[in-house]
């Protein structure tokens, strides 16, 4: 990786704990996502690999999306739980004809190792394998994404979300999923490790603008993704988490399932998760009241532009877009984020 962060501080990096936190750019890489294109470094996010002719249905009991429907070139976002439905992480699943890839969350890698081997058992045709540490991965994010990549001699680009292809960018090999990581259009692009460096160089030279983890932070609260450590939790399931269209109800058992299934049976869902529009800062932990009483807490929250925006549980009965809040004596406006499912959207594209 050392060529890659080399290149990325002659374009302005700063980096901490060897990653690019900013460019230097944050307000214009954020616009670019906006009206242009702008590329993110996922390589510090983990990419294992399932292989073996039991890959399909392993992958299909461990996690809430329905992968048995999938075939070669598809993929999904699903959610993998404890046995009492609760969040591990929401990952990425891309098939092909002779394994699975999963893009997990960055803090996620080894314990989804751990927590997938424990489920292989003797007999199993299935092969995990961690392919973080010689792969590189990146996100191309905006309205022009499509167009650089046809420029750079991508064609036929997959469409459908986490659909993805292979495909010859300046002679390097990189595969192409549909779907940025968050609700911006976009895609990202998996290569080998040796090739990062000049697959970043030759998408920069394209004038994809540089984007760092604080700007990709400030765009993930906005737009709401939850991650581990803050929305996705032991104190949570994916209902609640905004994820409904990551969850299948008819695919049959799979950890967790009967949890799910009750909540979803017996409106049990008692907290969302939501966008907060907030007059000043806070932090993460800090309990949302309506009146006197408490409703929910605060997640995430990050300094924008406009503003103070975060993101939060709320209990289902306080109410939902539009509900004023307190935030330790301050105003906060609940809001809808693009990332977020819930039960009526799912319901109506059903």
């Amino acid at each position: 990786m050392q060529a890659l962060r080399d290149y990325q501080r002659a374009q302005g990096a700063q980096l901490e704990a060897s990653l690019p936190v900013t460019f230097g750019n944050d307000v214009q890489a954020i616009a670019a996502v906006d009206r242009s294109v702008a590329i993110y470094d996922r390589s510090h996010w983990g990419r294992l690999r399932l292989g073996g002719g039991d890959r399909l249905t392993f992958l299909h009991n461990q996690s809430t999306n329905d992968l048995k429907r999938l075939q070669p070139g598809q993929g999904c976002e699903t959610v993998i739980l404890t046995s009492t439905a609760r969040t591990i992480d929401l990952v990425s699943a891309y098939v092909t004809e002779a394994e699975i890839l999963l893009l997990t969350s960055p803090n996620r890698r080894q314990q989804l190792l751990t927590w997938l081997d424990r489920y292989i058992f003797f007999g199993d045709k299935v092969e995990l394998t961690d392919l973080s540490d010689s792969t590189a991965c990146f996100s191309l994010l905006g309205p022009d994404s499509t167009t650089l990549l046809q420029n750079l001699g991508a064609t036929d680009l997959p469409q459908t979300l986490d659909s993805h292809t292979t495909a010859e960018l300046s002679g390097l090999s990189v595969r192409i999923a549909a779907g940025s990581g968050l609700s911006a259009q976009g895609y990202t692009l998996i290569t080998d490790r040796a090739d990062g460096a000049a697959l970043w160089a030759v998408l920069a030279e394209a004038k994809a603008i540089p984007l760092g983890e604080r700007a990709w932070e400030q765009l993930r609260v906005l737009q709401g993704r939850p991650v581990p450590e803050a929305e996705l939790t032991e104190d949570y399931n994916p209902l609640e988490a905004g994820l409904w269209d990551t969850v299948s109800f008819n695919k049959g058992c799979y950890i967790g399932q009967e949890t799910i299934a009750r909540l979803n049976t017996y409106n049990g869902v008692k907290q969302q998760l939501w966008g907060l529009k907030m007059s000043r800062a806070a932090q993460p932990g800090t309990p949302l009241f309506l009146g006197e009483q408490k409703v929910g807490v605060l997640t995430s929250a990050v300094a924008t532009a406009d503003g103070f925006f975060g993101l939060g549980y709320l209990k289902t009965k306080a109410g939902g877009a539009g509900l004023t809040v307190s935030i330790d004596g301050f105003a906060a406006v609940v809001a809808d984020v693009p990332f977020l499912s819930r039960l009526q959207q799912s319901a109506a594209m059903a």
